[in-house]
């Protein structure tokens, strides 16, 4: 083959396209470009980005099963149209441990020049809780932390993370343990007896009990022998022990064998079961009371300072 017929092979300026393209060049035009106008569009139409806190936690609803929680969150829109909150993401921890998350899509939307209090809620199921973290002991409190995530759609400005966060504490409460210490009689006949029962309630919690209100049921063996009412509240201090007296009214000689027991000493079973409402730092509450399995005799009123030869037995005294 000829010299002439060979291809010749010519280098390009690469550097100078390099250049171009390189700071200054034609994709940095491009993009001050983009961003000028974004910033002219904002302040001709008053686009900015939206802000959020957490205003508030409350709880509005707490038993021995589950707390719900309800966060309060404030979302400003200084844009002139509404902007979607598109998710928000949640999760509550307690040092640096997860107990719940969860994702709420499509949380609706924030209106123009304005705010709207999105409120998030949360579950916390205790038994989920002590098993995945054996050292959470009922009737103790401990610290949490809530994360949020709100994701919204903004012009000019894109999808945006506004990350809040909030910490507290929150109790894992216990029941209280109840006992019937006596029964004093006000009054008793065969066909209708009225009587008060000294209550024993022992505050298992590492906080105050604020006792409103107490409906219990009393059965002796198995016959019921009616409800029974709280009428003056009480504080139960926290690991403390009150007694409160609790009015009741019943006939007798529907008890059958369980009172004729009684009466001859051989005493007889006698069971508990009901609520109590009481106020705590954490909101109202309303735990259970149950004894089962206690037992109780008809027995005279002892003198004063003598001891009980049976600390087990739960004594009946006679009117007094």
């Amino acid at each position: 083959m000829a010299s002439y017929d060979k291809p010749e092979v010519v280098d390009r300026d690469v550097k100078g396209e390099d250049k171009d393209e390189g700071k200054g060049g034609f994709m940095d035009k491009v993009k001050d470009f983009i961003h000028d106008i974004g910033e002219k569009i904002e302040e001709a139409v008053g686009f900015g980005k939206p802000t959020a806190d957490v205003t508030a936690i409350h709880i509005p609803s707490i038993d021995l099963k589950r707390a719900d929680i309800v966060v309060d969150v404030l979302v400003t829109n200084p844009n002139p149209i509404p902007i979607p909150l598109i998710d928000i993401n949640y999760l509550v921890e307690s040092d640096g441990r997860k107990l719940v998350s969860g994702l709420i899509p499509d949380a609706g939307t924030i209106s123009a020049h304005g705010s709207e209090t999105v409120k998030i809620p949360v579950t916390l199921i205790y038994d989920d809780i002590k098993s995945t973290y054996a050292d959470i002991e009922p009737g103790s409190i401990i610290p949490y932390r809530i994360k949020v995530d709100l994701i919204v759609d903004v012009p000019v400005f894109g999808r945006l993370t506004l990350p809040l966060e909030k910490t507290g504490e929150i109790p894992i409460p216990y029941k209280p343990d109840v006992d019937l210490d006596k029964i004093k009689f006000e009054r008793f006949s065969f066909e209708e007896t009225v009587a008060i029962l000294h209550l024993k309630l022992e505050n298992m919690n590492d906080f105050d009990l604020g006792l409103n209100a107490l409906d219990c049921e009393v059965w002796l063996s198995d016959v019921s022998i009616g409800g029974a009412k709280l009428t003056e509240s009480s504080v139960i201090t926290k690991k403390g022990i009150s007694y409160i007296d609790v009015p009741i009214t019943f006939r007798p000689k529907d008890f059958g064998s369980a009172l004729w027991d009684m009466i001859r000493g051989k005493g007889t079973g006698y069971t508990l079961k009901g609520n109590i409402h009481v106020d705590t730092p954490f909101g109202a509450m309303k735990l259970p009371i149950v004894k089962e399995g206690g037992t109780t005799r008809l027995k005279k009123n002892k003198e004063d300072g003598e001891d009980d030869d049976d600390d087990d037995e739960v004594h009946c005294f006679s009117s007094y």
